[in-house]
């Protein structure tokens, strides 16, 4: 083993050029830790947001980020019995917690570690582990959502979009989600039942037409906005709302009242339980992870870049990083 790797490391909060590759040292392992030589990561919102400074409290300068990880073990601790050198893992690094994933090796505590699901690649694994973590959380430890019951999804092609679907449809749910034109058909390849035009239709009054007024028992918000405050509108009595997106600004939530809603606020928790659950849907058939461009491990800045600017791009699921090659594969412009 060498004693250094590349990683890309944040130098400074700001845009996307606040990046640098560097050499850096790697990482040692404690008793209960793995090394993994990392061949995949992902973008998230969370991503750019620790980039650009929102969360300058919690990671002291200069840090290696990134929230994603799928490779193969190449070092174990000396009391872990759970891996072995050789085994293909993907998980989450824990958040704010350490160094990311955008580097050639990373070191992680053996309990947020998971198995890859032997049916993809190692981009798609990336791809899967914080948002397949994050919709885990919110439809099935939060929501609790059940077979039988309707489910609103706010922004169907994104990257915990995308997955939400396919789970939510997995566990017997009718799915309901917005998607913008073009986009409409791929949605319900994934198993979208009914698709609202995020352009051109109110979700309100279309939830209401399809539902025959009764409204949905789950609202999963993945965008934000004034989402809050308008989706008790489309609920049913005693329906969840799950929200994976900070709002800064205040909410009027007077419309939960009416209809005894209870709210969700999610910022995801990372172990192998989720994962091991994930993986069992994945090598079904029932999931997979949807990779809307590639960019290698020195092009993170560019791949940052095109998630904060998705709404220019026919964007579909996560950007992944290729750390082990060279795969180049950019979405074409919106017309």
């Amino acid at each position: 083993m060498t004693d250094s790797m590349k990683a890309v490391v944040l130098a400074r909060f700001g845009g996307a050029d606040a990046f640098e590759l560097r050499d850096v040292s790697v990482p040692r392992v404690e008793p209960r830790q793995v090394r993994v030589r990392v061949h995949a990561s992902a973008i998230n919102p969370l991503d750019y947001q620790i980039r650009r400074g929102d969360y300058a409290d919690y990671v002291p300068l200069p840090a290696i980020t990134g929230h994603d990880v799928s490779g193969v073990v190449e070092e174990v601790g000396s009391d872990v019995t759970e891996f072995r050198v050789g085994d293909e893992v993907y998980y989450t690094p824990r958040i704010f917690g350490g160094p990311g994933s955008y580097a050639e090796q990373h070191v992680a505590d053996v309990d947020l570690v998971g198995r890859k699901p032997e049916n993809v690649s190692h981009l798609e694994a990336a791809s899967l582990t914080l948002v397949g973590g994050t919709v885990w959380e919110a439809l099935v430890t939060r929501a609790q959502l059940t077979v039988g019951e309707t489910i609103l999804i706010h922004g169907g092609t994104g990257g915990v979009g995308t997955i939400a679907i396919q789970v939510a449809k997995a566990m017997g749910a009718r799915v309901i989600t917005t998607a913008r034109p073009g986009n409409h058909e791929f949605v319900r390849s994934l198993g979208a039942d009914e698709v609202i035009d995020s352009y051109s239709a109110d979700y309100v009054d279309a939830v209401a037409e399809l539902t025959g007024g009764r409204g949905v028992e789950v609202v999963f918000d993945t965008i934000g906005g004034d989402t809050l405050t308008r989706s008790p509108l489309t609920l049913a009595d005693a329906g969840r709302v799950v929200s994976i997106v900070d709002i800064a600004q205040p909410q009027n939530l007077i419309e939960a009242w009416g209809v005894n809603a209870a709210y969700h606020f999610v910022f995801t928790r990372q172990n192998r339980g989720k994962l091991d659950a994930l993986t069992t849907l994945v090598e079904r058939g029932l999931v997979k992870p949807v990779i809307g461009a590639t960019l290698p491990l020195a092009r993170v800045g560019e791949a940052h870049g095109l998630l904060e600017d998705r709404g220019s791009y026919m964007l579909r699921g996560k950007v992944a990083i290729d750390v082990a090659g060279e795969t180049v594969a950019l979405p074409p412009r919106n017309s």
